[in-house]
């Protein structure tokens, strides 16, 4: 017997790629898969790339997951801290949703609403020291996925003195599946092919945890909208502080992460080469007229970006290597 595991909030787009990895995962065994909606509708109807589970979504509920060793929570913002607490204290648990991510509390009133929920460890394994953190917890809030990008391009230059915390400006472009698999009508595909849109100017719930995460204390986020089903590239600029090379800084912080790529000098990130990995792809360079530091972050926002990440992190937490059932490279084309 392997890790039984369950999924909430399967039927969405998240939850679809956890039960992907989940299922050929080597060390994991799905136990049940619950949504709200869709509960009583069999899997791979639901997601029919995932055909040949033969599995029906369960209610989300404390009793159809508390029998698992482990629960993944893909559930909308303010939905998962309710649930997580009705659940046994031994279950481990990854909340790919924000109840947990904010130590502040007037950050979470400004940014989401309601009642703050209380932090659990932060579930970026890259950031130093957290691997271990993540290892020895039992509750785990998983990153945003417009957060893992940013906070993976800028967290160690600002730790390294290279750059300002005080002036990061950052344009970000995501597929479509970010915003969830609900039907809106600004998603449709008449509206966004051939368009690139900004949402959220100045507002973007994901700022508070990039500033948490990386020290930044002054941080702009434009995000954008693309024509495409999944994918983040992210353009991060900082005022430089140290005078040192921003890709050597880079190079030297993931030297022994495996799904951190800082690329050869020349190459560029772009969302198509991490289309499926756990990987993100990074490159650095300083602007020649403005002279701030330009790095450019690539991953991809179901992988890296939610449900990967949230597979790295389950896999600290039970003793697993934290590459187990995931893949390092993207497919193609």
């Amino acid at each position: 017997m392997g890790i039984r595991v369950a999924v909430a909030g399967a039927s969405g787009y998240a939850g679809g790629e956890l039960i992907r990895l989940v299922a050929g995962h080597p060390e994991f065994d799905l136990a049940a898969a619950t949504a709200h909606s869709q509960a009583g509708h069999r899997l791979d109807v639901v997601h029919p790339q995932l055909a040949g589970l033969d599995m029906v979504l369960g209610e989300t509920d404390a009793a159809t997951l508390a029998d698992a060793d482990l629960v993944f929570l893909a559930l909308p913002h303010g939905q998962s801290a309710g649930l997580a607490a009705q659940l046994p204290p031994e279950v481990r648990v990854v909340d790919l949703g924000a109840d947990h991510r904010l130590a502040d509390p007037y950050a979470w009133a400004n940014y989401y609403g309601g009642t703050h929920a209380g932090p659990w460890t932060y579930g970026l394994p890259e950031l130093p020291g957290q691997r271990e953190l993540i290892a020895g917890a039992i509750r785990v809030a998983n990153t945003g996925c417009y957060a893992a990008a940013i906070i993976l391009a800028l967290a160690p230059l600002i730790a390294a003195g290279a750059a300002s915390p005080a002036d990061v400006v950052v344009v970000a472009a995501s597929g479509t599946s970010g915003a969830g698999k609900a039907a809106k009508p600004h998603l449709l595909g008449s509206e966004v092919m051939g368009d690139l849109s900004p949402y959220r100017v100045g507002t973007h719930q994901h700022v508070p945890e990039i500033k948490q995460a990386t020290g930044a204390t002054g941080l702009s986020l434009t995000p954008v909208l693309a024509p495409m089903p999944r994918g983040i590239l992210a353009t991060v600029t900082a005022v430089p502080a140290g005078g040192v090379d921003p890709r050597a800084v880079l190079a030297e912080a993931y030297a022994d992460s495996p799904f951190v790529h800082v690329l050869p000098e020349g190459a560029w990130p772009h969302t198509a080469a991490t289309l499926g990995s756990n990987s993100c792809h990074l490159q650095a360079t300083v602007d020649v007229d403005s002279r701030r530091m330009i790095v450019l972050s690539a991953l991809d926002n179901l992988g890296k970006g939610a449900a990967g990440q949230a597979v790295q992190n389950a896999n600290l937490m039970c003793g697993l290597p934290e590459t187990t059932g995931l893949s390092v490279w993207g497919v193609a084309p």
